[in-house]
């Protein structure tokens, strides 16, 4: 009897196990990933910050504190990728009467002065563009990496290129700085253009382009499947071609021309190059062409790679 009841226990305890394997929720694979020279991801609506939110900042590395409520009043991002209305006509990085920039000095805070100096310049020089088109805008923030952080879309080194989450450039100085090479010296101008490519992930970012982006991604079976990769080169190019659109207001006397020149040298030097095993960030002859196009023509349409060719994106 004794024998039997044991037998019983047994019995239960593995249909019991069994139940609770059958009824775990298998978990779901990321539907996003980086490589390349930059990276970011989707995961709030950008929200204008408040006078109080932005005095309340605690220091110039530690990002603003500002609302993510979505039922707020105001100008709402749109989530559309080709049509959205960041592409409409006459939208571009407007003129500034000139940016005033520090001696570059290559160490970790002073790589984080230079930009911080950039900054200003570049929001306002973006700025109306998103009054004209109704859409909502905050100032990106700047995270200096200097050793491994959490961030929402995920962690990340201080060895790895800089990466754009949610509003928010992170800044790698260790991995510019050790940079060397004809292709990627160690240049003032190379700093600016690198900015100016993460800007133009906030710039998809404050419209609604990242989330629209990020939802097509997963409809298609993840960011890595053929399709997926095809859209993430489409976000990395347009980036890389809003950052030409910074670059042309600065080129006016802003900043010194060899400065301007190098940004574009070095955005054309980046990208995928054959080795690579995983082709997301485009080409380096398109990362140049796309770079070039936005610089030359200065207009958000000019730089809608969600309505380019395949082999615009290749």
């Amino acid at each position: 009897m004794a024998a039997l009841v044991m037998i019983g226990f047994v019995v239960l305890a593995i249909a019991t196990i069994g139940i609770v394997a059958a009824t775990r929720d298998p978990g779901r694979a990321s539907d996003s990933g980086y490589s390349g020279y930059s990276s970011y991801s989707y995961s709030a609506e950008p929200t204008t910050t408040t006078t109080e939110e932005a005095a309340a900042s605690s220091g110039p590395s530690s990002p603003r504190t500002t609302s993510t409520s979505t039922s707020q009043a105001g100008p709402k991002a749109v989530i559309a990728l080709g049509d959205n209305p960041i592409h409409a006509a006459g939208l571009g990085a407007f003129n500034i009467d000139g940016c005033p920039l520090p001696g570059m000095d290559y160490s970790a805070p002073g790589q984080d002065q230079f930009l911080r100096a950039a900054l200003p310049c570049i929001e306002a020089m973006w700025k109306p563009s998103f009054e004209k088109a109704n859409l909502p805008y905050q100032p990106v923030e700047l995270v200096m990496v200097t050793s491994q952080v959490t961030t929402t879309c995920g962690s990340m080194g201080p060895d790895r290129t800089a990466l754009y989450c949610d509003g928010t450039i992170y800044w790698t100085p260790g991995h510019y700085a050790n940079e060397q090479g004809a292709a990627n010296p160690n240049h003032p101008g190379k700093y600016l253009g690198q900015l100016a490519h993460e800007y133009g992930h906030h710039v998809q970012w404050l419209s609604g382009v990242l989330r629209a982006s990020s939802q097509a991604q997963y409809e298609k079976g993840g960011w890595d499947t053929p399709e997926g990769l095809d859209l993430n080169r489409r976000k990395e190019l347009q980036a890389t071609c809003f950052g030409g659109m910074t670059l042309a207001p600065l080129s006016h006397g802003a900043v010194p021309a060899d400065v301007i020149q190098v940004a574009l040298t070095d955005a054309g030097n980046r990208g995928d190059y054959p080795i690579y095993p995983t082709r997301d960030h485009g080409a380096p002859e398109r990362n140049a062409a796309w770079v070039n196009h936005g610089f030359k023509n200065n207009e958000t349409s000019a730089c809608n790679t969600w309505v380019a060719s395949a082999a615009e994106v290749s």
